[in-house]
């Protein structure tokens, strides 16, 4: 649907598909592109969580909704991923690689192979060979968009989520060289978030958390709804002259 306000920004007639679309900020997008008139696939690791949100979609919005149950680090499954998709619908005008994983380590030097294989493997393995995937379906058909979420660990890396930081900054990297090879058709960009109240936060030791929030320009976290506006306006023809950016919705906390 258009904004009358800003025009562009709607996704009629459009499919997107969000990883880790069940909950948190990749809830949120799936949410958001529907709302703007596109059909939506969820992905993630439990499908019971995905069709809860595809239910959801189908309610408040009446758009199309697919819940495919996929592990992003699995190579081989990509391809059966998409193939899904496009048997579906026929086409795909929005990839957002939004799964995520940081597990807790007690020490550097305590990381297993197993662990840091895994980060590797959630956070840069399985976007590099999806977007690889669908950025050359794109190209090939009437373009789209591809938005990465990365984290601002990738420019303020510390020692408690270092393998996650370097997956992170290595999804930076990917962004620019894929907007490289499948330009000038499918735009390829970056959303670095910041600190999000999502289901995630209530892990965190939130005294600690407060003590650094003080320090950014805004003064707090982001509600998990304030990453819409920057998903929304890289995924339409609103951001039609960007490609190879990196956004941080931080709050500030890299211009520091």
């Amino acid at each position: 649907m258009e904004s009358d306000v800003f025009p562009g920004f709607g996704l009629d007639g459009k499919v997107a598909l969000v990883t880790g679309g069940s909950r948190g900020l990749g809830r949120e997008m799936v949410l958001a592109f529907a709302n703007a008139g596109a059909d939506v696939v969820i992905v993630s690791r439990k499908l019971d969580a995905c069709e809860e949100v595809a239910a959801e979609v189908r309610e408040r919005t009446g758009r199309r909704a697919l819940a495919v149950a996929t592990h992003v680090a699995e190579w081989a499954a990509q391809d059966s991923l998409v193939d899904r998709v496009y048997e579906e619908f026929g086409r795909l005008d929005v990839l957002v690689n939004n799964a995520g994983l940081s597990p807790l380590y007690p020490s550097l030097d305590q990381v297993s192979e197993e662990l840091f294989d895994k980060v590797i493997g959630v956070n840069l393995k399985g976007p590099f060979r999806l977007t690889a995937l669908v950025g050359a379906r794109m190209a090939a058909g009437e373009g789209g968009s591809i938005i990465n979420i990365s984290s601002i660990a990738a420019e303020r890396p510390g020692p408690k989520e270092l393998p996650y930081a370097a997956a992170k900054a290595g999804l930076n990297a990917l962004t620019q060289g894929f907007a490289q090879a499948y330009g000038p058709s499918v735009r390829v960009n970056a959303i670095m978030p910041g600190a999000f109240l999502t289901d995630v936060s209530t892990h965190w030791d939130m005294e600690a958390v407060e003590k650094l929030l003080v320090r950014y320009p805004l003064r707090r976290a982001g509600r998990p709804s304030e990453i819409v506006g920057a998903a929304l306006y890289l995924a339409s023809e609103a951001s039609s002259f960007t490609s190879g950016a990196v956004l941080a919705v931080d709050g500030g906390r890299t211009a520091q």
